[in-house]
């Protein structure tokens, strides 16, 4: 197992959603605040940026090409090159005070998004989530920031946090595909970090970014702490696996709203960290749609 380092010359504002494209070994991510979907290759160095309107919280790869991507105001499909090709539906919250924000793709290939409710005065947020024929459904409420979406290998299980409240969900997936009953995962003491966006490896083990916490840490499927590695930031946002082996780490951080006294002490926040692992992770499902 290696230290984290920096992946390559680039500092974001709020990097999130990291994304590893296999078929053409690429690290995508969305630079929230900037309205921004990044693309770089570890090989050749090649680094593209795509713009948008409005803020995109998380995005995912389609089967069909492009992307499925949860902004702002509603979640929609776009091209390759980011154009809007259609929009699925609006944004359940009220846009002007809750943004998309976490998202990811299950193992039979639904696009689930959740929201972060702004004022942060009663957990008003929401998780969504959109199927092959582009339906969209709320599917969990009483989120204050909903984050660390991912679904353990066996798929009997969904895991979300909610940062803000510095608490680890856990969701039976059911056999017919709908959601059983939320449970608490893990909870996390205030000032020890806040578990935020999250990648699960093949053995069932869930990685976490932890907010506030300068560190990620790898939990078992019983929820307990196995390993911890720290970082020279204050805040990672999300981790994901990639490579040809599926053993790079890939982890994402933020400057949002620190201090220029930090940001001179940890210039490093916003940038991408990579380090290799010794198991690897699983492959982000791509969204597929009805034909």
């Amino acid at each position: 197992m290696s230290n984290p380092e920096v992946l390559f010359d680039y500092i974001g504002h709020l990097p999130e959603c990291p994304t590893w494209d296999a078929k053409t070994q690429t690290l995508l991510w969305t630079d929230i605040l900037e309205h921004e979907i990044h693309r770089f290759c570890p090989e050749s160095k090649a680094h593209t940026v795509l713009n948008f309107d409005e803020e995109v919280g998380c995005f995912a790869l389609r089967e069909k090409g492009g992307f499925i991507a949860a902004m702002r105001t509603g979640i929609f499909l776009t091209d390759d090159s980011g154009k809007i090709e259609k929009q699925v539906c609006e944004n359940p919250n009220n846009p002007f005070v809750a943004r998309f924000n976490d998202g990811g793709v299950d193992q039979d290939g639904r696009f689930y998004a959740g929201t972060y409710w702004g004022p942060r005065t009663f957990n008003g947020a929401m998780l969504m989530r959109i199927d092959a024929s582009l339906t969209p459904k709320v599917v969990q409420c009483d989120i204050l920031g909903a984050n660390g979406l991912a679904f353990s290998p066996d798929k009997k299980w969904m895991y979300t946090t909610d940062t803000p409240n510095h608490v680890m969900y856990r969701t039976p997936l059911l056999a017919d595909g709908e959601l059983g009953m939320r449970e608490v995962f893990k909870t996390f003491p205030q000032g020890n970090g806040r578990p935020d966006g999250a990648a699960v490896d093949v053995e069932g083990c869930y990685w976490t970014a932890l907010f506030d916490g300068h560190r990620i840490a790898r939990i078992s499927p019983e929820g307990e702490i196995l390993e911890e590695y720290p970082l020279p930031v204050r805040c990672p946002t999300m981790v994901c696996f990639g490579g040809h082996d599926m053993k790079t780490l890939f982890i994402t951080t933020t400057r949002e709203n620190m201090e220029q006294e930090e940001l001179e002490e940890r210039p490093l926040s916003g940038a991408i960290f990579t380090m290799r692992t010794n198991v690897a992770g699983m492959v982000k499902p791509t969204f597929l749609e009805n034909e």
